[in-house]
């Protein structure tokens, strides 16, 4: 059985899940982040799953999304690489918030998510050496690249065009998995996608992949591809994700 609350933790609104009766006993955790336009209720059933397998889960809503969300959907469109960046950084307040808690095992923190949670969890893992180990599914970690195609910003129609998204894209710099290959390829780090997603290319995480065998970071790298499975979580990533951090995650 499980136990799933809703709480603040660094003025951010979190989705709770841990096994019954463990609320305040020191447990692996995931920090786990849900995907654009949608929130920690709507991927709470990947909180369930993880807490199932004795693992606590803090799920955070991002900016303008589930509590936080304000109502505009059009105006939020055009701010998806923002609210990947406001999560980036305010994971720092949140790790420290559930840190000072006494919750997590010792050595045992993950972060998680998918879609915009997956590149979320790219980023963290790429500049947080206290993370553990990872898992991105249905992520990409080729900000600047995929902006061009991927929600962008604003048209590309001109040459202040580009200048105003080299500004807008310039503070992901320095998360992007090209310039993070030696930090993403010393933990274990699982990437899972469906070969035929509409949305986030699966050539990314490929791509990903073969970078970071390039630089010999197979060892702890686990990748599962998945055939005629557009831009959604199916039933075998979420069994391959809670095997993940079951797996690699100390004291699950």
């Amino acid at each position: 059985m499980i136990e799933v609350f809703t709480e603040h933790y660094a003025d951010t609104a979190v989705l709770h899940a841990c096994p019954a009766g463990m609320r305040t006993t020191p447990l692996p955790t995931v920090v786990f982040y849900h995907g654009f336009s949608s929130s920690k209720t709507v991927y709470s059933y990947c909180a369930v799953a993880l807490a199932m397998a004795g693992i606590r889960v803090i799920m955070p809503d991002a900016a303008e999304h589930g509590d936080r969300y304000y109502g505009d959907n059009t105006g939020r469109l055009t701010h998806f690489w923002h609210i990947l960046y406001q999560n980036l950084v305010e994971y720092p307040r949140l790790r420290d918030a559930i840190l000072a808690t006494g919750q997590v095992l010792p050595g045992a923190l993950g972060v998680g998510g998918a879609s915009m949670g997956g590149m979320t969890a790219l980023g963290i893992m790429a500049r947080h050496p206290e993370v553990a180990c990872a898992a991105s599914l249905m992520g990409s970690g080729f900000y600047a690249p995929l902006a061009r195609t991927l929600f962008p910003p604003l048209p590309l129609t001109s040459r202040e065009a580009e200048a105003t998204f080299g500004q807008i894209m310039a503070p992901l710099a320095d998360y992007e998995a090209s310039v993070n290959l030696r930090t993403l390829s010393d933990r274990p780090l699982f990437l899972w996608h469906g070969l035929d997603d509409d949305v986030v290319p699966a050539a990314d995480s490929l791509r990903l992949q073969h970078q970071l065998l390039e630089q010999g970071g197979a060892a702890l790298l686990t990748c599962q591809w998945q055939a005629g499975v557009r831009h959604r979580v199916t039933p075998e990533a979420l069994e391959a994700t809670v095997r993940f951090f079951a797996q690699h995650l100390p004291g699950a």
